[in-house]
Parts: C-alpha cells; structure tokens; sequence
C-alpha cells in the first residue's frame, strides 16, 4: 500500500494512475471528502482531511500497512521533511529538507545554474533602506515581480492582510514601485526580474544517483491567465531537440544534489537560442499529465529507483503528444476574446485553435480517461456544486 497526499488535483490524480496501473495499491488524502483522485477506480482507501500531516500519517502509516509515501505539493513537502523520522520503516519519497529550501529559493537556485553555465535574468532584491526609486530608475521593462520563496513569506502577508501574488507584472518604474509599496508595511519585498522573450519550455527529469534516470520535455501553448500562470494546454518535444540544454539541466540538479523528479523551467528565446533559467520545480508539476500520456512515468520512476532498487532500464518510447487543462483553457479563450487590446484576427485565430484542438488525435486530457472516467464526472459534479452555491 503506498500512500500519496494531495488527491485534489490533476497532478495527484496522474501520480495515483501511474502506480495503479502497475498493480500497486494506493491510499490517497485529499483536503476534503470531493477530492479529484478518490473517484480514481486505482483508489483502495481515502482519507479527507486538511490537518497538518504529522497529526495523521504516523498512525495511518501503522493502521494500513502504508509501504511508502508520495506527495508533490510544497506544503507536504515541507512537513515531510520534517517527519521522515516518525515513520518507522516507512520511506518517504520526497527530497530532503534542505534540498528543498534551495530550489524553492529563486537566488540559491540561479546562483547553482550561473556555476553550471545555465543564463539568468538579470534580478533584483529589494532590501531595507534602498532608494527604490533610483533602482526602479535604472532596471529594463518589463520585469516580472515574484517571491524567491513563498513558503517563507505567506504567514508574514496574511498577517497583514495581503494575498500571495505567484507573479506580477510592471511596464514602468512607476507600476513597479507601486507594486513594491504594497509590502512596506511588511518589510519583505519580492525578487524582481527582467523580463525574457520567448516560449516557456520545461524540462523534466528524474534524478538517481548523480544521473538522470528518465527525461521529457514540453513546451506551453497556452496559459492561464494569459500573463503567466498555469499550463492549460501544452505539447511534447522530442528529446533530441535541446539536447545541449538537457544536459545542462542535469548537470544544474547534479550540483545542487537532487534526487527525484524536477522540472527545470525556461524562457526560450528561438530568434536568439538564448535559454533563461525562470526556477526549478523540485516535485511533481503541473503539466505532469502530458508526461504520463506520452509514456514518460515520472511517479513510477521515483518508486522504481527508490523502492525496487532498479537502476538500468530501457527508456521509454516516447509518443507525440499533446494535454489540455479543459477549464483553464476555457478560461484563457474567453480572457483573449476579450482582450479589446489585441488584433480582432488574432483573437479569431485563437477561437478557431481552441475549437480545432478538441479534433488534434495527438491531444489528451488533465483529467478525463477512458481507462479512469470517474474522476472526470466527479470533477463535473463538483464544478455544478460551486455554482449552486454561489448562485444561492
């Protein structure tokens, strides 16, 4: 019995097809008793709860036999870390806790990619006692505004009353120092970053023992929002295109000691092949079902390598293929029809794209599977819920 924390999303539900599908038995955790991944006919046990994990594992560990434990969110992560201790005999599959501190922090983590010969983005600090508006004066625009680690910030903002912002935007000095005063009261500033042109393009791999034991890649078609967010449709790239910088890409999780899976994630530049290093997703990401439908398993790799102590297999044979997030595609179609400030050709060439793909045989989907459907109607039933409630 292996158990993986955080059945409420696309990703867990991906994690618990992947090792269910090789026989394995799997007790998933969700926040709440409509979690996405207990529809999963892969799903032999459910637990629905959102408290702290040290309060529940251990005895869960004991009462059904649990062999290992996965998890991919940085909120479990985190508290795993801390546990590893607590649960016997029980392995936890997930990086240890200073590995984790190091990719999460955007400046260790361009500070190991600069040694490997990976480009960064020119950034920023903001720090107690700097004049701001002279070094707003100076940088380029755009930039983008983002925490260089979130987890270490957002107790500090609630208690102010401030929400955590994945990203921002500023065109100005003057749109960046007014983002920047939002946080004076806190007296933590995010990580500013010139802006890099080009595609968003991950690269996934999966670390054992000082080497990459599997390795996919996969470029954004579109995002939700549109300014940078989420990956709701996205497509596979063959291995042997950008082969130089997937060798960088291990070589950069080799310096920082990495075991397990990671995204390394770019901005691509095509006019000038220049490839800016944006962070490392020490985990299980979002657009890890494209991954798994185009034969590269990245959950079952970190328990083969981990559990079964196998080291040298055959790579797999990857397919072409594409994944859609259904909802947050919609929602990116609707934000570009509406966007009065691009081209009225551009704008109908994204409908007539967002229509076609539903007809791409490459396409698959985030949730929906004719091997799984459950999930996908319980997903439905659910979207029905919230409306009805706030409609009430």
């Amino acid at each position: 019995m292996i158990a993986v924390l955080g059945a409420d999303s696309p990703i867990g539900l991906t994690v618990i097809r992947e090792l269910g599908e090789r026989g394995l038995s799997v007790l998933a955790q969700g926040k709440t008793g409509h979690a996405l991944g207990r529809y999963s006919r892969h799903v032999k046990h459910f637990l629905a709860t959102s408290a702290p994990i040290a309060a529940w594992l251990p005895q869960l560990v004991a009462e059904h036999g649990v062999t290992a434990v996965l998890a991919y969110s940085e909120h479990h992560l985190l508290q795993l870390a801390a546990l590893k201790d607590d649960l016997g005999a029980c392995p936890v599959l997930a990086p240890d806790a200073d590995k984790l501190a190091l990719v999460l922090d955007k400046q260790q983590t361009f500070d190991a990619a600069a040694r490997v010969g990976i480009s960064v983005p020119a950034s920023w600090s903001p720090s107690l006692g700097e004049d701001f508006a002279a070094r707003a004066a100076a940088l380029a625009y755009p930039v983008a505004i983002k925490w260089p680690d979130p987890n270490g910030v957002v107790a500090a903002l609630a208690a102010q009353g401030i929400d955590l912002e994945k990203v921002e935007y500023a065109k100005s000095a003057a749109e960046l120092l007014a983002i920047l005063a939002r946080y004076d009261k806190v007296g933590l500033w995010p990580l500013v970053q010139t802006w890099c042109p080009g595609q968003g393009l991950g690269q996934m791999l999966h670390m054992h023992a000082g080497r990459a034991t599997l390795r996919f890649q996969h470029r954004r078609l579109r995002e939700w929002p549109p300014s940078g967010g989420v990956s709701s449709f996205c497509e596979s790239v063959p291995l042997d295109r950008h082969a130089a910088q997937m060798a960088l890409s291990e070589a950069l999780l080799r310096e920082i000691g990495w075991q397990g899976p990671a995204m390394v994630e770019y901005r691509h530049d095509p006019a000038t092949g220049t490839y800016w290093l944006m962070e490392i997703n020490g985990r299980f990401w979002g657009s890890i079902p494209l991954a798994y439908h185009a034969g590269a398993h990245f959950a079952w790799e970190t328990y083969r390598c981990r559990m079964l102590g196998e080291r040298d297999v055959t790579a797999p044979r990857l397919k072409s293929r594409r994944a859609r997030y259904v909802i947050p595609d919609s929602k990116h179609i609707v934000a570009i029809l509406r966007d009065s400030s691009l081209p009225l050709g551009r704008r109908l060439r994204a409908a007539v794209a967002f229509v076609t793909d539903f007809a791409d045989p490459r396409v698959r989907y985030y949730v929906w599977s004719w091997r799984d459907p459950k999930p996908f109607f319980g997903d439905m039933m659910g979207i029905v819920r919230r409306a009805l409630r706030r409609g009430s």
